[in-house]
C-alpha cells in the first residue's frame, strides 16, 4: 500500500533525516520518503505488518505530528498556505518593531545616538531591553518549545540549535542584571560597568528575528518553486453549464457527473474532460499540452478540462469528474515527482541526520577550547552561540526538493511530466536513446502521399474515393481523407467486394474497378503496365503501402500510402545525435520501412521486425553492454520495453497519463520534448549539484570562522552576524533553484 501523510514539526533537514528514519525503521515499511519542502510523507508499506497509527505513533515517537493527507481542494490548501504566510508576515514586522528599538537603545549610543536621561541608569537601561526582548520571545516561541522538545527526545534539529543559543544569550543577559543589581546596591561601579555593556539581549533577539524572517524569505522563494502548480490549480473551472431537459443549468463543477451533458461557448473554459456530441470548436490546449497552435475538435473528439474554446459552441458528454481528469493527474503527477527523492539527496539526509549533534558537541568544544586559552568567558560563550547559530543545516535539506520541485513544475508547463526525483537523475546519465516508429517518429496513421497517374481522363481517384467509402480499413480511411474534394457522392457503388489480404472491387457507373496489391491483378487478370512496375518498385523501396488501380482490368494509376513522419522528428533526432546520444530505431515494421524512415529521419542504426517482446529484450542487449538507455515509445504496446529501460518516455498519450510503465510522460505527441526532458533534467541535477555544494561549503568555511580560527586577524563572527548569515543561506539555495524557471529549450537546426 502507498499512502501520503501531512507530517508538522519539521524545520530543517535534520527533522526531516529523523522522521524519515523512525519510519523506515519499522517492519513492513517499504520506503518513506520525507519532503521537507512541502511537510508530508509518502510512505509504501505492507499492510499485513504494519499500520497507519503505527506509522503515525513512529513519527509521534520521534517528536513530530503526522496524520493521513486528505485531499481537500487545492484552491483551498492554496489559500491556507497563503494565510499561514500573512500570519508569519505579521509576527515578523512586530518582532522586528520590538528588535528596531531593542538594538537602537543597545547600541545606538555606540553611534552617538541620544537617550532618554533615566535610560542613563544601568539598571532601568537593562530592564528596558529585557522588556523589550519579552514580545519577540513570546512570538518566537515555537523555536523553544520545538528544539528543547527534540532535545530532550536526543534529535536535535535546527530549533534545538536557535533555541540554545538564544536562550544562552538570555540567561547570561539575565545573570548580567542580577550582578548589575549587586553592583548598584553595593556601590561597586566597576562590577556595574562591567556587566552594563555584556547584556547581550539584542542578540538573543537578532537571532530570533533574523532566523525568522531568513525562515520567511526562504517560505516565499519555496512558495513560488511550486508555482506551475498554482498555475494549473488556478486553470481548474468552478462551475459548468449543463443541459437538462433543453434547459441551460449553470452548475457548481463539483456536482457535474460522469454521463451529464455540457456545453461550451467561445471564450470559455471547458469544465472537464469528455467527448463531443454535437457541434464544433477550436481549442487552446496550451496550458495541458503547452502546444501553442489551438487545436480543431469536432463529434466524437475527446475534450480536455481546463482548455478554452476559441471559437464555436458545442456539446460534450463528460468522461471524467474530480481526480480523474487530466489536470488533476497532471498536478498529482508534478506533486509526487516532489515529493520523491534524488539518489543524490541521501549523502545529504545522512549527513544531516547527525549533523545536529555533532554541532553541539562542537559548541561545547569550542567554549572550552576559549576557557583553557584564558579568554573571558563573555568571549567563550559569544563563539559557542555563533557556532550552534550558524550551522544549521536547511541549506542541506532544501538543496535538492527546490530544484526537483521547480524542474517538474517547469516541465509541467512544456507538457513534460517527470514522474520522480529519480528519472530526473536517470535522464542525465542517458548514453542511448531507443525510439519506437508509429506515433513516435511518424504521424501513427497512414496518408496518401503519392498518387501516380496513367489514365488519359484524370477522373478516376474521384470514383476510387467513392468506393473506398464503403469500406473501413485504415487505407481506405486514408484514401477518403486524401481525395474527400474529388469523390462523386452523386454516383453509386455497386457490387463491392472486399477480398482480404487482397483489395476491394466494385462497380460503378458502368466501369469495374480493382483497388489493391500486386496479387490481386495477378489473380483478376489485369494487363501489366510497364511504368506501373517501375513505380511500384521505387516506391516500394522507399517504405510504402502502394495500392493499384484498376479500371475495366488496365491498371490507370497508383496510390502510395506510407505513415509519414512528424514535420519535427528529424530536427529532434539530430539535436539528440549532437549531443552526443546514440539514436536507435526500433520497430516491428519489415526491413524496407524501417530503413526508408531512418533515412527520412536521420537515423543511422535500426532494428525492424521486432515483436512487442523483442523489443524488451533488445533494450536489455543495450544495458548488458553497459548503455543507460531511454525508450520512447507510444505507452501501451511499447509497455514492456519502457518498463525495461533506464528510463521509459510515453509520448503522444494525449489524456491518458497515468502510465505505469513510464517513467516520463510527454503530453504532446512531438518526439521535441524528449529532447526537451534531457536538457531540463541536465540544468535540474547541475542545480542540485550546485546547491549541495554550496550547502557543504557554506558550513565547511562558516563553522570554524565562527568558532573563532581567524581570532587573530581581528575577524570574529558574532551571534547577531551568524544569524544573518545562516539565514541567507537557505534562501540562496531556493533563489539559486528558481533559476530553473528561465530554462528554454534549444534545438539544432537542420
Amino acid at each position: 500500500m502507498r499512502q501520503k501523510y501531512n507530517v508538522t514539526g519539521m524545520t530543517c533537514a535534520s527533522c526531516q533525516s529523523h522522521v524519515g528514519k523512525a519510519v523506515n525503521a519499522l517492519d513492513g515499511v517499504k520506503h518513506a520518503d520525507v519532503n521537507l519542502l512541502t511537510n508530508t510523507m509518502v510512505v509504501e508499506f505492507d499492510e499485513a505488518l504494519v499500520n497507519q497509527n503505527q506509522i503515525m505513533a513512529a513519527v509521534s515517537d520521534s517528536g513530530y505530528g503526522a496524520s493521513p493527507y486528505v485531499d481537500v481542494s487545492r484552491k483551498v490548501a492554496n489559500e491556507k498556505k497563503k494565510k499561514a504566510l500573512r500570519k508569519t508576515q505579521a509576527k515578523l514586522y512586530v518582532s522586528v518593531g520590538f528588535l528596531v528599538i531593542l538594538l537602537y537603545i543597545a547600541m545606538g549610543h555606540m553611534l552617538g545616538a541620544p537617550l532618554p536621561e533615566f535610560m542613563h541608569q544601568a539598571i532601568t537601561f537593562s530592564v528596558v531591553q529585557l522588556a523589550l526582548l519579552i514580545p519577540i520571545l513570546v512570538l518566537n516561541f515555537h523555536y523553544f518549545t520545538n528544539g528543547f522538545k527534540q532535545l530532550f527526545k536526543l534529535t536535535p534539529n535546527m530549533d534545538s540549535l536557535i533555541a540554545i543559543g538564544s536562550s544562552a544569550a538570555l540567561a547570561y543577559g539575565i545573570v548580567a542584571i542580577i550582578l548589575i543589581s549587586i553592583g548598584t546596591l553595593t556601590g561597586n561601579a566597576d562590577l556595574v560597568a562591567q556587566y552594563k555593556g555584556q547584556l547581550y539581549f539584542e542578540a538573543a533577539g537578532t537571532i530570533l528575528v533574523f532566523v525568522s524572517l531568513g525562515k520567511f524569505f526562504e517560505n516565499l522563494s519555496k512558495s513560488k518553486t511550486t508555482d506551475a502548480i498554482g498555475k494549473l490549480i488556478d486553470l481548474a473551472p468552478t462551475e459548468a453549464l449543463l443541459w437538462v431537459d433543453g434547459i441551460e443549468v449553470p452548475t457548481a463543477i463539483e456536482n457535474v457527473r460522469v454521463g451529464d451533458i455540457a456545453i461550451v461557448k467561445p471564450g470559455t473554459a471547458i469544465p472537464t474532460d469528455g467527448i463531443i456530441v454535437e457541434g464544433h470548436a477550436s481549442i487552446d490546449e496550451s496550458a495541458i499540452t503547452g502546444e501553442s497552435i489551438p487545436v480543431e475538435k469536432s463529434i466524437g473528439d475527446h475534450v480536455v478540462g481546463a482548455t478554452i474554446n476559441q471559437t464555436g459552441s458545442f456539446k460534450f458528454k463528460v468522461e471524467k469528474v474530480g481526480k480523474d481528469t487530466a489536470l488533476s493527474q497532471i498536478i498529482t503527477l508534478v506533486e509526487e515527482a516532489g515529493n520523491s527523492k534524488a539518489p543524490m539527496a541521501r549523502l545529504a539526509d545522512k549527513v544531516s541526520g547527525i549533523f545536529v549533534p555533532i554541532v553541539i558537541g562542537l559548541a561545547l568544544v569550542v567554549f572550552t577550547v576559549w576557557m583553557i586559552l584564558n579568554r573571558d568567558f563573555e568571549f567563550a560563550i559569544q563563539m559557542a552561540i555563533s557556532v550552534l547559530v550558524i550551522s544549521c543545516p536547511c541549506a542541506l535539506g532544501l538543496a535538492t526538493p527546490v530544484a526537483i520541485m521547480v524542474g517538474t513544475g517547469k516541465g509541467a508547463e512544456n507538457g513534460i511530466l517527470v514522474k520522480s526525483a529519480e528519472a530526473f537523475e536517470k535522464v542525465h546519465q542517458v548514453d542511448t536513446v531507443v525510439l519506437d516508429k508509429t506515433g513516435t517518429i511518424t504521424q501513427g496513421k497512414p496518408q496518401v502521399t503519392e498518387v501516380v497517374d496513367y489514365g488519359k481522363e484524370n477522373t478516376w481517384l474521384g470514383e476510387v474515393s467513392l468506393i473506398e467509402s464503403q469500406s473501413e480499413h485504415p487505407l481506405a480511411k486514408a484514401i477518403v481523407t486524401y481525395a474527400k474534394d474529388t469523390a462523386k457522392t452523386h454516383s453509386v457503388v455497386n457490387e463491392f467486394n472486399y477480398i482480404p489480404g487482397r483489395g476491394v472491387s466494385a462497380s460503378i457507373e458502368g466501369a469495374l474497378y480493382h483497388i489493391g496489391n500486386p496479387a490481386m491483378m495477378s489473380e483478376e487478370g489485369v494487363s501489366s503496365h510497364l511504368l506501373a512496375d517501375q513505380d511500384l518498385v521505387r516506391l516500394s523501396k522507399e517504405g510504402k503501402t502502394v495500392l493499384i488501380v484498376a479500371k475495366n482490368r488496365t491498371i490507370v494509376g497508383l496510390i502510395a500510402i506510407a505513415d509519414a513522419i512528424k514535420p519535427t522528428s528529424a530536427q529532434a533526432i539530430k539535436t539528440l545525435k549532437d549531443m552526443g546520444k546514440d539514436v536507435i530505431l526500433l520497430t516491428g515494421d519489415n526491413k524496407a520501412t524501417a530503413a526508408a524512415i531512418a533515412r527520412q529521419a536521420g537515423i543511422d542504426h535500426f532494428v525492424s521486425d521486432v515483436l512487442p517482446t523483442g523489443k524488451e529484450q533488445q533494450i536489455a542487449a543495450l544495458q548488458s553492454k553497459g548503455h543507460v538507455v531511454m525508450m520512447v515509445g507510444d505507452g501501451i504496446n511499447d509497455a514492456p520495453a519502457l518498463t525495461r529501460a533506464d528510463v521509459g518516455v510515453a509520448i503522444g498519450a494525449g489524456t491518458d497519463i497515468a502510465i505505469d510503465s513510464a517513467d516520463i510522460v510527454l503530453m504532446r505527441s512531438d518526439l521535441l520534448d524528449a529532447v526537451s526532458a534531457l536538457q531540463l533534467s541536465k540544468k535540474v541535477v547541475n542545480n542540485i549539484k550546485m546547491n549541495l555544494f554550496w550547502a557543504f561549503f557554506y558550513n565547511v568555511v562558516t563553522i570554524p570562522i565562527a568558532a573563532g580560527v581567524l581570532v587573530s586577524l581581528n575577524v570574529v563572527l558574532n551571534p547577531m552576524l551568524a544569524s544573518i548569515a545562516m539565514s541567507l543561506s537557505s534562501v540562496t539555495v531556493v533563489l539559486n533553484a528558481l533559476r530553473l524557471r528561465s530554462y528554454k529549450p534549444h534545438y539544432s537546426k537542420i
